[in-house]
């Protein structure tokens, strides 16, 4: 009985060396994330801090990464004041909705044509129109400028939504969301005499819920951020959006060297898209995982 006992924690004697062996690699991979999350956030903790600084603060006190001194809302009073932010807002907002509200129709009416309809040279042309998928857009820049002149949309919100009316991503999309939904709720329909508008509205889109939601944020955040096409498109100011509203706040405030001011107006910008997926976090990541998204 003592010789199996023996044999027993003789065997189990490597299995908690190596137990112990591998209890340091929990800590140093959390260590290793701590930094990875320190990195990836420094540039926003260092505009939390420098916008809440002292006008009084010179350009080598600005880069310290420590609070170190009280918070103040000077430099957000002066960035207010010396910048049209509610126009800006306001011309962004048009954007980003006048975008998406065209965006969903398209998206939607193409998707069911290409999940649900059966036409000749359909697969063909599914992966011509995937093609644009493919085409960095400022390649397109000219000959979208040209045909806007033209037009005469030149200078106006509706020019630079124009180009994105129709999404390939967002057909792609909906096309995938469409065809994972069964074809029992559709032949329910049909037998109690529902036309394809009718199953598009009251049957399909209510089950495509979650793919809608995951482009809308895709298509809300894009908008929001673009910075090249407006500058191209746009040359009032009173129909400047966020971002080229900004670079023009910032290159009046760097003459004079003040990047607390650059920073409050930074937080300006990114503030409604943070606290927005603050607020809806959950939403937004059961949207992406209900679609398949990673």
């Amino acid at each position: 009985m003592k010789a199996e006992v023996a044999a027993t924690e003789a065997a189990a004697a490597p299995v908690s060396t190596a137990k112990a062996t591998l209890r340091p690699w929990p800590a140093l991979a959390a260590a290793l994330f701590a930094a990875v999350v320190f990195l990836w956030s420094a540039p926003i903790l260092w505009m939390l801090l420098a916008s809440t600084r002292p006008e009084s603060f010179g350009s080598l006190d600005m880069a310290r990464l420590l609070p170190d001194t009280i918070p103040t809302t000077d430099q957000f009073n002066y960035a207010i004041q010396d910048g049209d932010w509610i126009i800006w807002f306001l011309n962004s907002f048009i954007l980003v909705t006048g975008t998406l509200i065209v965006q969903l129709v398209t998206i939607s009416l193409a998707g069911y044509a290409f999940a649900r309809m059966e036409f000749r040279g359909k697969e063909i042309l599914f992966y011509v129109f995937l093609f644009q998928l493919m085409l960095a857009p400022p390649v397109l820049i000219v000959p979208n400028l040209t045909t806007l002149v033209h037009l005469g949309l030149y200078d106006t919100l509706i020019g630079v939504m124009a180009p994105y009316w129709g999404s390939a991503f967002g057909t792609f999309l909906m096309r995938q969301t469409f065809r994972s939904i069964p074809r029992d709720f559709e032949e329910a329909a049909v037998i109690d005499g529902a036309s394809w508008r009718q199953i598009l509205w009251l049957v399909l889109l209510p089950l495509a819920r979650p793919g809608i939601i995951a482009f809308s944020i895709v298509s809300v955040v894009f908008h929001w951020n673009e910075y090249l096409w407006p500058l191209m498109v746009l040359n009032s100011p009173e129909n400047m959006v966020l971002t080229v509203g900004l670079v023009s706040f910032a290159l009046g405030a760097e003459g004079a060297s003040d990047w607390g001011l650059i920073a409050a107006g930074t937080l300006l910008v990114v503030a409604p898209l943070a606290v927005a997926f603050v607020a809806f976090q959950r939403q937004f990541v059961n949207s992406f995982m209900s679609t398949g998204i990673k």
